[in-house]
Order: C-alpha cells, then sequence, then structure tokens
C-alpha cells in the first residue's frame, strides 16, 4: 500500500533543482526599476489604472467586498475571514479553487485506495475543513507582518504631522513607503477620504480589514483628537512607543516559550516519524494488523488522546498579553 518507487524521489529532486536554478537566473537579472511599482498592490494597481477610484474598487472586489466597501456574503463572519487573510483572487476564483481541490482529493483518493466512502470524506475535507483553515493561518500571518510593520507607519505619520502636513497626506505617505500589508490597507484608507468618507469611519474599516489588538488604540486615539482636539503627532508617538514594547513583550515570552513548543513538536512528530519511517523500509512490518477492527479502534484513540496531550501542550505555551 506504501510502495515508493525511489525513481520518484529522482524526478523530484531534478525537478527542485531546475526550480531553484530558474530562480536564481531570476533574481540575477532582476532590476531593481521595478521595486516602486511593487513596493505593495496598491501601487501595482495604480501603475495600470489612473483612477484612483477604479484602484479603489478593484482593491475591494479583490478582498472579497463590494465595490462601495459592504460585505459580499451573507455570512459576516465568513466574509471577514476572507477579508482578514489578504487574499486576493476574489471571491468567485475562491470558489472555483476550493471546487477543484476537492475534486481532485476525490480522485486521488479514489484512485489511491479505490474507496468511494472515503474519497467522499477526502473531498468533503479539502472543500470544507480545509479553506478555513487555510484563511486562519492566513490571517494570522498577516496580522502579525502588520503588527510588526505598525509602529514604523505611525512613526511615518508622526514625522509628516511635524512636518505640517494634514492627516490625509501623512496617512498616504504611509501607503508610498511601506510594503503589504500595511501599505496597501492605509492607501484604501486614504483613498476611502480622498472619495468623501471621514477619518473615523475609514479608520474602522481599517480595523475590520485587520482585526489586531492594535489598530483600536490608533483608531480611538484618532477619534479622541478629532473630537476634543490635542497634539495628534505627540499622541502617536507615545503610541508608537507603547505598541513596540508590547511587540517587544511578546516576542520575549515567545522565546522562552520555544523549549516548550520545541518539546510539543517532538513529541507529537515522534510517533508518526516512526510508523512512516518503518512503513516506508518495512512495508510487511503492520501487515498483519492493519486490517483488523482492534487496530482501528486503537489508532482512533490514540488519535485522540495525542490531540488533547497536543491542546494542553499548545494552551501552556500559547496565550495573549
Amino acid at each position: 500500500m506504501f510502495d515508493f518507487n525511489s525513481i520518484y524521489l529522482f524526478y523530484l529532486l531534478i525537478g527542485l533543482s531546475a526550480a531553484m536554478f530558474a530562480e536564481g537566473i531570476y533574481l540575477l537579472v532582476y532590476s531593481n526599476a521595478s521595486y516602486r511599482k511593487n513596493i505593495n498592490r496598491r501601487l501595482k494597481v495604480m501603475s495600470d489604472k489612473s483612477d484612483r477610484e477604479s484602484v479603489l474598487v478593484q482593491l475591494r472586489r479583490e478582498r472579497g467586498l463590494t465595490s462601495t466597501g459592504d460585505y459580499r456574503l451573507p455570512i459576516i463572519s465568513l466574509n471577514q475571514l476572507l477579508l482578514q487573510s489578504g487574499l486576493t483572487i476574489g471571491f468567485g476564483r475562491l470558489i472555483l479553487v476550493i471546487v477543484i481541490g476537492a475534486i481532485a482529493a476525490f480522485i486521488a483518493m479514489l484512485m489511491f485506495e479505490g474507496n468511494a466512502f472515503h474519497a467522499f470524506l477526502a473531498a468533503l475535507f479539502c472543500g470544507v475543513a480545509l479553506p478555513p483553515l487555510v484563511l486562519k493561518f492566513m490571517r494570522s500571518r498577516r496580522q502579525k507582518k502588520f503588527s510588526a510593520q505598525f509602529p514604523d507607519g505611525i512613526d511615518i505619520i508622526v514625522r509628516s504631522l511635524r512636518a505640517g502636513h494634514p492627516v490625509p497626506i501623512a496617512i498616504s505617505m504611509v501607503a508610498k513607503e511601506m510594503k503589504d500589508p500595511i501599505g496597501t490597507e492605509f492607501g484604501i484608507v486614504s483613498d476611502e477620504l480622498t472619495y468623501g468618507s471621514d477619518l473615523e469611519t475609514a479608520m474602522r474599516n481599517l480595523f475590520f480589514r485587520i482585526g489586531t489588538d492594535d489598530l483600536p488604540l490608533f483608531v480611538t486615539a484618532v477619534a479622541i483628537q478629532r473630537s476634543t482636539g490635542g497634539n495628534l503627532g505627540e499622541i502617536l508617538e507615545n503610541l508608537s512607543s507603547v505598541i513596540r514594547q508590547r511587540f517587544k513583550m511578546r516576542r520575549k515570552i515567545r522565546a522562552l516559550a520555544a523549549e516548550g513548543r520545541a518539546s510539543a513538536l517532538i513529541l507529537s512528530s515522534l510517533p508518526i516519524g516512526m510508523f512512516a519511517v518503518i512503513q516506508f523500509l518495512v512495508p510487511s512490518f503492520y501487515a498483519s494488523v492493519w486490517d483488523q477492527d482492534l487496530t482501528k479502534i486503537a489508532l482512533a484513540l490514540a488519535g485522540c488522546w495525542m490531540g488533547v496531550g497536543n491542546f494542553i501542550m499548545y494552551r501552556m505555551v500559547n496565550f495573549r498579553i
């Protein structure tokens, strides 16, 4: 069942070598002249379109929104997940990719095992359970990247305000100078301000598109200063310092918990890795008990118990501050 021909590994290594060689050639001849165009998604779209309103509409539609910025899907949680993941292929293409992946999983499982029920379960997993998990992973990675860029973006706004620029111009400076995700997100804020949205609404839309814990502090600071007055540059400078300290604390905690995460990873992967090694080297080792009902029950119980242990270890080394 798990017999593996070494010639396929040889072909795989040849393909990887060819891909790495092509990437090396591309990086060698790549010109830095297109850096300004490719610094973020919004500037890349603006290089093809001169109308900022059409750029704003395209960026909204790529993220699963309507042309006016409203949710396209009736399920708000799913629409927010798609929006905050940063996926730019659009809702229609996403559905097409999910359907093709489910069909491919069904055909592959049917050809590999010959069991229609197992093939249906594989297709159901790839079509229903896997896409939300992938979107959540993309959202988490994007939020972490935004949180790392956010203090630098606030510093750009502070320097621009001290130079005498108004708030919309200071926000547009972030859109021109920084990479994604913060560059495109602040660019959308700048475009919304240009086409009639007030500052507080644009900032709240920014929070809905990102969903990080630090953004409410920024939105609240801007809203309070707009209603009561005050030195916005000084407020944002203090906020940048607070966010940096929080980010530093998170990194410190992550470093202290690295041993626990490594132990959890080793303990979780060791049984599966040993099973794969034994099955690869001696395919007949489990042949006498593989089809027994007791074996399947024992494996299911072991998997559930391992899942409980992994959840406990995950909660021990991952917590919010």
